[in-house]
């Protein structure tokens, strides 16, 4: 479960825009999913995804939390941070074996706070084009039971079940942000997974949030800092409620983690091939690195390839 910061007012009308704003894009994404070769030409997705340089465009993997402080506790006693190095790795191993040679899992030790600033500052030295952070879901105290289960009493919720996916207005590359967690939103849609809908909810209170896309389950939370404060497209991936007594045991198995890894593949090759036909990719060897990579530091000398990338229509609230 992500770190909570401060957080921010709600704005009511969004969820109402996000539902016209995404429509077109989600289109755009059904049909280039759907769509048949013609007059000899492959499909618009199959040629996005051979125009991406998978050697070069590197992804960072985030493990939410560390071992010194990890996060949530499952239904059955486990911490966070074990189900999230799980799922992580493997998203490592299964970008890296589609091509993403420089593919980066992202490990940091430490206390919360400086841990969140830790992780950042890892990220924008890395320089990468793109940055996934994993976790696994809880919910609010109001909402847990307590259950026995190995001879102890443990904690659970069976209220809710699903994934998430979550971005930052305060990112600056909020706009490929959102693509992504669409593209993200999409794949694992069609491997038959569900988001869950309740961070939508009044009953969620201080911890309810936009929900920019109703049929991918992309939501806006601008104060989480790995979020806020890279200088890459980022978001934040809660890949199940692991207090859902079933659906810890699911996230628990290598199936539900090699389908979600496939999903996430799958997300950044149609990432990457759009991107790259929007700009032609820099060397890396030009790419600079922030001196100061976190909070108020200056933004690059250079622009990065994903400054100039834009979707075909503006994510909800934004010009």
């Amino acid at each position: 479960m992500a770190q909570r910061e401060a957080s921010p007012a709600r704005a009511p009308g969004r969820a109402l825009a996000a539902a016209a704003a995404c429509a077109a894009i989600l289109l755009g994404a059904s049909a280039s999913q759907s769509a048949p070769a013609q007059n000899g030409r492959a499909a618009p997705k199959k040629a996005q995804e051979s125009s991406c340089d998978r050697a070069n465009f590197r992804v960072i993997v985030d493990v939410g939390h560390s071992a010194e402080v990890p996060g949530a506790t499952s239904a059955r006693g486990v911490p966070e941070y074990d189900y999230n190095l799980g799922l992580a790795t493997q998203i490592e191993r299964s970008l890296q074996r589609a091509g993403f040679g420089k593919a980066h899992l992202l490990v940091t030790p430490g206390p919360a706070r400086r841990g969140l600033f830790g992780r950042v500052a890892k990220a924008n030295s890395i320089a990468g084009d793109l940055f996934i952070s994993v976790h696994h879901d809880s919910v609010p105290e109001r909402f847990i039971d307590v259950w026995e289960y190995g001879g102890k009493r443990q904690r659970y919720s069976d209220r809710f079940r699903g994934h998430s996916i979550f971005i930052s207005y305060e990112n600056p590359a909020v706009q490929p942000s959102f693509q992504f967690a669409q593209l993200l939103g999409t794949e694992l849609k069609a491997t038959g997974l569900q988001y869950t809908p309740h961070y939508s909810y009044p009953i969620m209170q201080e911890r309810r949030r936009d929900l920019l896309d109703e049929k991918v389950g992309v939501y806006r939370f601008d104060h989480l800092i790995v979020l806020k404060e890279t200088r890459m497209p980022a978001v934040l991936l809660e890949a199940g409620s692991i207090v859902h007594r079933q659906e810890e045991q699911e996230m628990a198995t290598p199936e539900r983690r090699a389908t979600i890894a496939g999903a996430v593949v799958k997300a950044v090759e149609r990432f990457c091939g759009a991107l790259t036909q929007q700009e032609p990719r820099q060397e890396r060897a030009e790419r600079p690195v922030p001196a100061q990579p976190v909070a108020a530091s200056p933004a690059p000398a250079k622009a990065e390839s994903w400054l100039s990338f834009r979707p075909a229509t503006t994510i909800p609230g934004q010009p």
